[in-house]
């Protein structure tokens, strides 16, 4: 390539996206399903983080959004069932939600298609052993997190 050509770019959906984020997270699963809703309406239950999220992810108690900082970007505070607390850098736009902490990972991601709407989510831990926990757990996560899509899917129909 010369100096006057330019890089190629490559632009992803945010559900491509998040998995290519779970390609290269050691231990990172996506788990996806194709809902019968607008994307619109599958969207505002997602981003409802404080009142939705605990609804349809069983081992959450409470989220609690701080303002949004600089940039766009915000925290939140995640209190789980065991009444565990782990604090979180946010990203939250339409179709894309990335939330960090110090030792775990979540995403949500939607795109629009023609059937309805394709609805994303992933989870892993930001540990050097995050790979092998993820694996190790897999066979108690996958069927969680098959319940937790269908609750998800349910609290789409219920508006």
């Amino acid at each position: 390539m010369s100096a006057q050509t330019p890089w190629p770019v490559a632009g992803f959906d945010p559900v491509r996206r998040l998995h290519v984020i779970a390609a290269v997270t050691p231990g990172a699963a996506v788990r996806e399903a194709l809902l019968d809703a607008p994307f619109d309406q599958v969207w505002a239950a997602a981003a409802d983080l404080e009142g939705g999220l605990p609804r349809w992810l069983p081992d959450i108690r409470e989220v609690r959004l701080a303002a949004p900082r600089e940039g766009g970007r915000r925290q939140a505070l995640v209190v789980g069932r065991t009444r565990l607390r782990a604090r979180f850098d946010l990203e939250l736009e339409p179709g894309w939600c990335l939330m960090r902490s110090r030792f775990l990972l979540g995403g949500m991601a939607a795109r629009a298609e023609a059937e309805g709407t394709r609805f994303a989510f992933l989870g892993a831990f930001r540990t050097p052993a995050g790979a092998l926990v993820g694996r190790a757990l897999r066979p108690a996560t996958d069927p969680l997190a098959r319940r937790s899509l269908g609750r998800f899917a349910r609290l789409v129909r219920e508006g």
